[in-house]
C-alpha cells in the first residue's frame, strides 16, 4: 500500500527536513535532473570566458532537456528564486543554493578523481541558472 504523509505533521515543520527530503529525492533519481549526457556540455558552458555566451549556451542546453526534466527544473529553480528573495531571513544566497543543489541536480555519471574540481562548476551552473532564470526559462 502507498504510504500517505501529511506535510501538516509536526515532523515537517522544520524547513531543513523538507529541504533534506527534496535533495534526497533528486539525489536518488536513477539519473540526475540534468541527464548525464548533458553534464559535460553544462560544465563547458560555465567555463566559457564570455558571461553572455555562458547564458546563451546554458539556455540552449536547458531547451534540449526532456520535457519532464525541463518542467521540473524550471519549477524547482522558480521556487529557489523565491527562497533567495528572503535572503535576509534565511541566508540562502545564490552561492549557498548553488552549493546545496549543484551536486544534486548536476552530477557526472562516474565520479571524477578530484571531487572538488567538478563541484565548483556544478555549483556555478546552478548559480547561473538562478541568476538568469528569466532568460533561460522564458515565460
Amino acid at each position: 500500500p502507498e504510504e500517505r504523509l501529511s506535510l501538516a505533521d509536526p515532523e515537517w515543520s522544520d524547513v531543513h527536513v523538507v529541504t533534506g527530503a527534496l535533495k534526497l529525492f533528486f539525489r536518488e533519481l536513477p539519473e540526475p535532473l540534468v541527464p548525464y549526457g548533458l553534464f559535460d556540455p553544462f560544465i563547458e558552458a560555465v567555463k566559457l570566458p564570455d558571461p553572455q555566451q555562458q547564458v546563451e549556451r546554458v539556455a540552449e542546453l536547458v531547451q534540449s532537456l526532456p520535457p519532464p526534466n525541463y518542467a521540473t527544473l524550471r519549477y524547482l529553480l522558480a521556487h529557489l528564486c523565491r527562497v533567495m528573495e528572503r535572503v535576509d531571513v534565511n541566508r540562502m544566497t545564490r552561492q549557498n543554493i548553488g552549493i546545496v543543489f549543484g551536486p544534486t541536480l548536476l552530477r557526472p555519471e562516474r565520479e571524477p578523481g578530484s571531487l572538488a574540481a567538478g563541484m565548483a562548476q556544478q555549483n556555478q551552473a546552478v548559480e547561473l541558472l538562478l541568476a538568469h532564470f528569466d532568460r533561460i526559462f522564458p515565460a
